[in-house]
């Protein structure tokens, strides 16, 4: 056993680093609203799930609780910006895509906006609401998703994150993803 010993820390949100995304809520230009996530999460495969957890406080709590929808919209180096500028602004106040120069499009299935310049859109129908104390969990169903051409394999059609530059979250700074350390089941591979 190692003499090093670790310093006790008081409990916190400790899981690091985090998704960050852009949610979209709203059923009309009037009422869209983008709000920046970092407590989201991937919760079922089958049927697909997610999770996000808003404060009560926000503008789009009442907007996603009301409809029971929203989109998680994934964001690339090149949307960092407007990421943090959504998460510090109050749609009470401005027009976030007016503001970000951001384009709502209408999606598949449900009625919020998805954001045009973000790699991915994933349209949810919340299913259940949950609360916690400082935030409501929002139990969501995967009900389509939508991707932008560019990061589409040529050959396969398989969708190629890697070269989205995704960005990720931890303790109040905004990451690019790097390298690649091996993929699912490297470990145990066989090597040829």
């Amino acid at each position: 056993m190692n003499n090093t010993q670790k310093v006790s820390l008081k409990p916190g949100n400790m899981l690091n680093p985090t998704p960050v995304v852009m949610v979209s809520c709203g059923e009309s230009p009037d009422e869209y609203n983008i709000l920046t996530v970092a407590w989201t999460g991937t919760i079922c495969s089958d049927p697909p799930m997610c999770s996000i957890s808003i404060r009560p406080e926000r503008h789009s709590y009442n907007i996603i609780k009301e409809r029971k929808q929203f989109v998680i919209n994934l964001v690339n180096e090149p949307l960092a910006a407007v990421t943090d500028w959504c998460g510090v602004r109050s749609g009470k106040k401005y027009n976030k895509f007016f503001e970000t120069n951001l384009t709502p499009v209408r999606g598949k299935v449900v009625k919020a906006p998805l954001i045009y310049e973000s790699p991915v859109n994933i349209e949810c129908e919340v299913t259940e609401i949950i609360p916690l104390g400082s935030h409501d969990l929002f139990l969501a169903k995967v009900v389509a998703v939508n991707a932008d051409p560019r990061y589409l394999d040529k050959k396969t059609g398989a969708l190629d994150l890697k070269r989205a530059n995704l960005v990720t979250y931890s303790h109040g700074q905004y990451y690019g993803l790097g390298k690649i350390l091996g993929k699912f089941g490297f470990s145990v591979e066989k090597k040829k």
